[in-house]
């Protein structure tokens, strides 16, 4: 067989002819053995011009109605149409043929016996012929149960027959009209025959084919099958399925357009609707700037930006390739949408602030979101004063520049690891949120920026994200490294993200917090373990020594922390959406916080090291390092020690300016919160 499937496509229509040319005449022979309940030597000189006339009547018909231009791979019930018209052309070619030779004593019923007779020979023959194909030839197809036995299931196991990636055997659906049935000629079994099903067919891979469940049902279904160890793979969406008759999936649907398992699968988390209006308030026919566009964040938050339609949107990024790659694509889909939007690319940095204040009144920007920022926790550890710079005087400079361009909305893209940090990136991200909160104080009477602030955790999909690492270690055969196993972190899709900051920008007042609903902490190592198992691997432990993938712990970063918050209190109120909540956290006035940043900023210029710490903690209150001075530079310089992780300061550096008394919440506060 495989020689044959070698065969050129002109040798495989010949053959497909020569078989006919065999095979047709037979049909007419049985049609008069049929019809005579025998055969006899007067019989066959009666019909024998028309058998022999058979094929040299019925293959150029064939030809003509493209008969032999179907490639058997693919045909499915139209062909079937093709061969009645065939036949039955055929037949009325042999009727016409025995009126003029005027053969006597010719019976109707031979005619219509090889009329039937020969469409059901064309049709089994080319549908014996496909199934060989299909499941004869390549035995290294993978054996998949179809999880889904509806619209989009049926159409799966259609298009998998198709390629020679799997092989579905069965069908798996929790609804019990359709347990016991035939579709698509794969019996469909109850949820509870799966094990039995996963030994006795050799399965290797269970495909999800519900893309009409909500996140918390897909995530049932997985926990369920979790403890089966097999790999588990989600198919597109229905839409795609069903484009074009399946052409992208014939060409080998399983490694194009199966996709592994996802962090938001096992998290289960569905989104909330957005709400349109807080979405347009600040976006739609305004000036919109954002800094730190082509990075994770700050790009997403450009592609939502445009299906808003603001007049113009400007792109303010550090790194030109980022900056190019962005404008690109934006470019591109501003085009697809036939939107008439302004787009401008800025090349530039935060701590321009001459160059920010003039694009700001140039272009008369309405609205800033501010995602540009060092986050990277043990880089920005072992460069702090670039961090530092980068994150907290490049707000400064903005947020100001903002000031003097008269900008209405200035929304600041914070982090979780701003409260109570234990790392430098977190503690300069709180240290921009006290500068927004004070600048907000300090210009309430004249009704100008509004500034707010959106705080979250891990986005999946950024840069570092620990999904993609661990499925490449998995694939690679392990080990996965982990830094603790009692590591845990929030997290949230970069698009939810991206759609709730929008939405919460737009209720701010000023000097708003604003924190989102990351749902329940996941546990790093039973993420781990879970995408082991759901790639049909075993963890490698003491319980099971045949696992065959390791989990390594390598201990934590330097600045990691093992629990990571929203909330520095517990003052914190919901508002009009259900996903978005607000905080009053403590404030530092403007006239003591920016004496201190002056003091800051002289310490930073002078690279000295311990004074940057120390007013990092005196500034911060609740920054408590867990590590020493990491910077690469002051190590290799020699310099005293660091302050030991959990220092208690006693005192002030000479360089601090006078404080006064204990910051409180109570007093210090930003205003209450106002509900939509």
């Amino acid at each position: 067989m495989k020689s044959l499937m070698g065969l050129s496509r002109l040798r495989k229509k010949i053959l497909a002819v020569l078989v006919d040319c065999l095979c047709l005449p037979l049909c007419f022979l049985a049609a008069v053995w049929l019809r005579y309940e025998g055969l006899s030597i007067d019989l066959l000189s009666q019909y024998l011009v028309l058998i022999a006339a058979t094929p040299f009547l019925s293959i150029p018909i064939f030809i003509r109605l493209g008969l032999y231009h179907a490639v058997i791979r693919y045909i499915d019930h139209k062909f079937v149409h093709v061969v009645v018209i065939s036949v039955s052309c055929s037949v009325v070619g042999l009727a016409t043929l025995a009126a003029f030779t005027h053969t006597p004593n010719l019976s109707r019923a031979v005619f219509a016996t090889y009329w039937v007779g020969a469409i059901m020979y064309v049709v089994v023959s080319r549908f014996f012929a496909r199934s060989y194909i299909l499941y004869g030839v390549d035995s290294t197809a993978i054996q998949v149960v179809i999880y889904g036995a509806g619209k989009a299931g049926s159409r799966l196991a259609s298009a998998l027959r198709d390629g020679p990636d799997y092989s579905p055997v069965a069908f798996i659906d929790d609804k019990k009209e359709l347990q016991n049935a035939m579709i698509a000629g794969i019996k469909v079994y109850r949820p509870d025959a799966l094990p039995d099903l996963i030994v006795k067919k050799g399965i290797k891979e269970v495909l999800l084919a519900m893309p009409s469940l909500s996140r918390s049902q897909q995530k049932r279904i997985l926990e369920r099958l979790e403890p089966l160890r097999v790999k588990i793979k989600v198919t597109p969406p229905i839409g795609s399925l069903v484009n074009s008759e399946l052409r992208l999936l014939k060409v080998g649907l399983g490694r194009q357009n199966l996709r592994e398992i996802e962090l938001e699968d096992l998290l289960g988390r569905d989104t909330a609707s957005p709400d349109q209006c807080l979405l347009a308030k600040c976006i739609t026919g305004k000036s919109v700037l954002v800094t730190g566009a082509g990075g994770s964040i700050g790009s997403e938050l450009c592609r939502q930006l445009i299906q808003q339609r603001p007049a113009r949107l400007i792109l303010l990024e550090m790194s030109e390739f980022a900056l190019y790659s962005i404008q690109n694509e934006l470019t591109d889909l501003i085009e697809q949408l036939q939107l008439d939007i302004e787009l401008m690319p800025f090349l530039g940095s935060t701590l321009e602030q001459e160059k920010c204040q003039r694009i700001l009144s140039t272009f008369s920007v309405d609205t800033i979101y501010h995602a540009a920022a060092y986050k990277h926790v043990p880089i920005v550890e072992h460069n702090p004063i670039a961090g530092i710079r980068n994150n907290v005087f490049g707000t400064l400079s903005i947020a100001q520049a903002a000031i003097v361009a008269q900008v209405k909305w200035f929304v600041l893209i914070s982090t979780d690891k701003a409260v109570r940090p234990t790392n430098v990136m977190g503690a300069t991200k709180r240290l921009a949120e006290l500068i927004l909160q004070a600048l907000s104080e300090q210009n309430a009477q004249s009704g100008g920026t509004r500034f707010s602030m959106v705080r979250f955790g891990n986005v999946l999909g950024s840069s570092g994200s620990v999904v993609p690492l661990f499925r490449e270690q998995i694939m690679a055969g392990g080990p996965i490294t982990l830094t603790h196993p009692e590591i845990t972190r929030y997290f949230m899709t970069i698009p939810e993200a991206a759609q709730l900051v929008l939405q919460a920008g737009a209720m701010g007042e000023g000097g708003d917090v604003f924190l989102l609903d990351m749902g329940e902490p996941v546990k790093i190592m039973d993420l781990a373990k879970r995408m082991v198992h759901l790639s049909g691997l075993e963890v490698k432990s003491d319980l099971s020594p045949e696992g065959t993938i390791e989990i390594k712990h390598v201990g934590l970063r330097p600045g990691e922390k093992l629990f990571e918050e929203l909330l520095i209190g517990s003052n914190v109120e919901g508002t009009a959406h259900p996903l978005i909540m607000r905080a009053q956290e403590a404030a530092i006035p403007w006239f003591h916080l920016e004496a201190m940043l002056k003091t800051l900023d002289q310490a930073c210029n002078a690279f000295d090291y311990e004074e940057v710490r120390t007013l990092l903690m005196h500034i911060v209150v609740e920054y408590a390092p867990q590590c020493g001075i990491e910077d690469l530079m002051w190590h290799a310089g020699n310099k005293r020690p660091a302050l030991a992780p959990g220092t208690v300061l006693t005192g002030l550096s000479p360089l601090s300016p006078p404080l006064s008394p204990p910051l409180s919440p109570t007093l210090t506060a930003t205003k209450p919160p106002i509900l939509h």
